[in-house]
């Protein structure tokens, strides 16, 4: 008979399954038609994309997939908020961009010189990145919505009762903004800015709305307006509702999304949307989930105006998409400190997923296996490989690229990789791993350094790590190496077999590898001293 707690494994046993189970359920409930069933994420177009923006995306795609997965139709929408203003320069960014503060991101000439704005350039970043990771999705521009009309219904309806758009704004956020002005920005027709508008009447049998151009504060900076007073007809998309006050509830019912993900900066104003939505709009606002932002190493949230972003571009160069998606997908709850230099780590672990996966890894708990399988599957995007590929980890491939000689990387890996015994069948695809000295390759070269990992050492192992150093540098044959390692973990009461294991950790990442002595004569003495030199810096810092 099938165990309780077998039982309530829903799908591959991820969180992304659980939600999908959650939303069928909710619309079931709230007689809402399954034909088919979107997700949205909104994305900004005003900075480089980062790590924080593909990983809402990915976020809210599992979600989808999990939907497909479970036999609904669905599809993600990614909804890009090119007709915000520009708000402020993004570090890194000329300053030459700062005349531009206050215009629609597509109304800002491209830095770069090679799009037709700053805000397509944006854009078609994110969409490169989205394309890289084999995410599928439906791409909605703002701009486009709203000149074709797709929001003329629910913007009529928040424009009609504004007066209590603005309570709602004020209850939830203490705000008073809204009590005063309408929750529409209009772009002045004399100087194209959209954030220096104040919309003060609305005229319902005209479609329009009334405004001046009288300057507003943006990111602790006054954007100066041109004093023009004009008129704008939102049915030609001669503006664009607040989204703070009304903007994902019109996009929720237009587009009759049912869940959509959001991070903890965005929580007040989810709020007022959701009340907009169904105070204002009549429709009962998509199933939500909040997730944490991702930090920098030294604990600021990432932002594209701080400048502290790791572009998913850049992830890529060293790591495959599987290993970024890990990154994103493992855990939904909970801020993560992340650094590019985290890339070596999140290769040799979606490696141990694999190794679950395919059997060759064991686990006691049947629950824990479920999930750690299901998202290596999501990881895969739920078409995972048929059988495991070639695994080294990333260490290794940093030292044979570090000692291989210069024009013959590739085959000089291999070689010694099939003495080490990684690679044991002549029919191996090595493909996949050709990709991944690509990386190493990449690595070593932009960082001129191997990426040890970080390992906690005790006081004896500490002190046999110093015996060692000194033995390799007085030893050049690999097997009186070998004998060192012994006898510095003997000499220092320490049982062989963990000090191997610490060695093996700091110098390659994994629990176990070849033979010590002839990999690190391979490797280069002093390249291995180097490594083991720095991991007792950790300790002593």
């Amino acid at each position: 008979m099938e165990s309780s707690k077998a039982r309530k494994i829903i799908g591959h046993g991820t969180w992304y399954d659980k939600m999908a189970f959650k939303i069928v359920e909710r619309e079931k409930r709230l007689g809402r038609d399954l034909d088919l069933i979107r997700v949205e994420c909104g994305v900004g177009a005003s900075g480089i994309p980062h790590l924080g923006s593909i990983a809402e995306v990915a976020r809210n795609y599992a979600v989808s997939l999990a939907l497909k997965d479970q036999g609904y139709n669905s599809e993600l929408i990614v909804f890009s908020d090119n007709m915000d203003g520009l708000r402020k320069v993004p570090a890194g960014m000329p300053e030459s961009l700062e005349k531009h503060l206050g215009e629609p991101v597509t109304s800002v000439p491209d830095p770069f010189g090679c799009h037709g704005s700053f805000g397509e350039h944006m854009v078609d970043l994110l969409l490169d990145a989205l394309d890289k990771l084999n995410i599928e999705y439906k791409f909605m521009s703002a701009i486009e919505a709203y000149k074709g009309g797709l929001l003329n219904g629910e913007i009529r309806q928040i424009l009609m009762n504004a007066e209590q758009v603005g309570k709602i704004v004020y209850e939830e956020t203490g705000q008073e903004k809204y009590l005063h002005v309408l929750p529409y920005f209009p772009v002045c027709a004399s100087c194209g800015k959209i954030y220096t508008t104040k919309a003060y009447k609305f005229l319902p049998k005209e479609n329009k709305v009334l405004y001046v151009c009288e300057g507003m504060e943006v990111k602790g900076k006054w954007i100066k307006g041109c004093g023009y007073e004009g008129e704008a007809d939102y049915t030609r998309g001669e503006g664009k509702l607040a989204w703070k006050a009304g903007e994902f509830a019109a996009r929720w019912k237009a587009l009759k999304i049912k869940f959509e993900a959001y991070g903890k900066d965005l929580l007040t104003s989810v709020k007022v949307n959701d009340r907009v939505s169904r105070e204002i709009l009549g429709y009962e606002p998509p199933l939500h989930a909040r997730y944490e932002l991702f930090l920098d190493k030294s604990g600021k949230k990432i932002s594209k105006s701080a400048g502290n972003i790791i572009t998913p571009q850049l992830w890529l160069k060293y790591g495959s998409p599987q290993s970024l998606l890990l990154l994103m997908l493992k855990r939904f709850v909970g801020t993560r400190s992340i650094s590019i230099m985290d890339v070596p780590r999140y290769m040799n672990e979606l490696d141990e997923l694999e190794d679950i996966y395919f059997g060759k890894i064991e686990l006691k708990d049947e629950a824990e296996k479920i999930k750690l399988k299901g998202l290596y599957e999501y990881c895969w995007l739920l078409k995972p490989p048929s059988k495991p590929r070639i695994h080294v980890p990333y260490n290794v491939l940093t030292y044979l690229v570090k000692v291989a000689p210069k024009g013959r990387e590739v085959d000089f890996i291999i070689k010694k990789l099939r003495e080490y015994g990684y690679i044991r069948d002549l029919s191996d695809n090595i493909e996949d791993l050709e990709r991944r000295v690509q990386y190493a390759q990449n690595w070593v070269n932009d960082f001129k350094e191997i990426s040890e990992t970080r390992v906690e050492l005790r006081l004896e192992e500490a002190n046999a790590i110093r015996y060692l150093i000194q033995r390799i540098r007085a030893e050049e044959e690999a097997e009186k190496i070998q004998g060192a390692i012994f006898e510095a973990a003997r000499q220092n009461g320490l049982e062989p077999k963990e000090f191997f294991r610490k060695l093996y950790m700091i110098l390659l990442g994994a629990p176990s590898g070849p033979r010590l002595g002839p990999y690190i004569v391979a490797m280069g003495r002093e390249n291995v001293i180097e490594a083991l030199e720095s991991a007792l810096a950790t300790l002593e810092g």
